[in-house]
């Protein structure tokens, strides 16, 4: 009886974690949109900057502990293919937000600050939509190598990062859809 409550407690919190990264996941890529649209540049890098290390972080503990509890139920000799392709999921997703933890996230947050140095230096960043003063980011782009070197690297990173987290995403989706289709009574 005590190895099977342990066993569902396991579970539970391998669900609780998974269904919390997701959640996480959905959260912030709709509240970044969002922000997007009704924030002016700067205030919004901020809020990033201050928000992106904890939820890569918390996103990134809650897919290797998800990896630890499923490999410690799941003994490697009595996998199926099912078994597999899930372990295979869950490295991936930890493999993608460690990267983003630990590379791009950081990497990211800091180009933004730089940029947002010389933006500030050309009274720039204040506004809601880039589109409302898009010359004047263009002639910053033109006139300033510096901000034209920080401009490529911050969206090639970004797009890494966004690249990462929506792997993540899916690896999450699938992880659930695996865990909702073991739960169906037969």
């Amino acid at each position: 009886m005590k190895d099977c409550e342990e066993i569902i407690s396991a579970h539970l919190l391998h669900l609780i974690l998974i269904s919390t990264f997701w959640g996480m996941q959905i959260w912030y890529t709709l509240s970044s949109f969002v922000m997007d649209c009704v924030m002016n540049k700067h205030i919004y890098g901020h809020i990033q900057s201050r928000l992106l290390p904890f939820y890569y972080r918390i996103g990134s503990t809650c897919a290797f502990v998800s990896l630890i509890i499923f490999g410690q139920y799941h003994p490697h000799n009595q996998l199926g293919d099912e078994e597999d392709f899930q372990v295979f999921i869950l490295l991936v997703c930890v493999m993608a937000a460690a990267l983003n933890s630990h590379y791009f996230g950081a990497v990211t947050s800091e180009i933004m600050a730089d940029m947002h140095h010389i933006e500030l230096s050309s009274d720039l960043g204040k506004n809601i939509w880039l589109s409302a003063c898009s010359e004047a980011y263009d002639k910053l782009y033109e006139s300033n190598s510096e901000y034209k070197k920080l401009s490529c690297q911050l969206w090639r990173y970004h797009w890494m990062s966004s690249l990462c987290n929506l792997c993540c995403i899916i690896c999450n989706c699938f992880t659930l859809y695996y865990l909702a289709q073991n739960t169906c009574l037969p």
